[in-house]
């Protein structure tokens, strides 16, 4: 089964897109967290994946 990105259940700050990214590159949320904060764009980064990331799936 192939990893899709997608936004994170249960890690998540705002939307989840950090968490997201994290699970999908298996690192730390921590620091994906600290390259969106250093990014020149990041805000307008974070919109657009907020808008178009899908969410995960809902586990029981």
């Amino acid at each position: 089964m192939q990893n899709k990105l997608r936004k994170s259940s249960a890690d998540k700050a705002l939307f989840g897109v950090c968490g997201g990214i994290a699970e999908y590159f298996g690192i730390s949320s921590l620091g994906v967290r600290l390259i969106f904060i250093f990014l020149p764009a990041n805000l307008l980064i974070y919109i657009i994946l907020a808008n178009t990331m899908p969410n995960s799936p809902r586990s029981l």
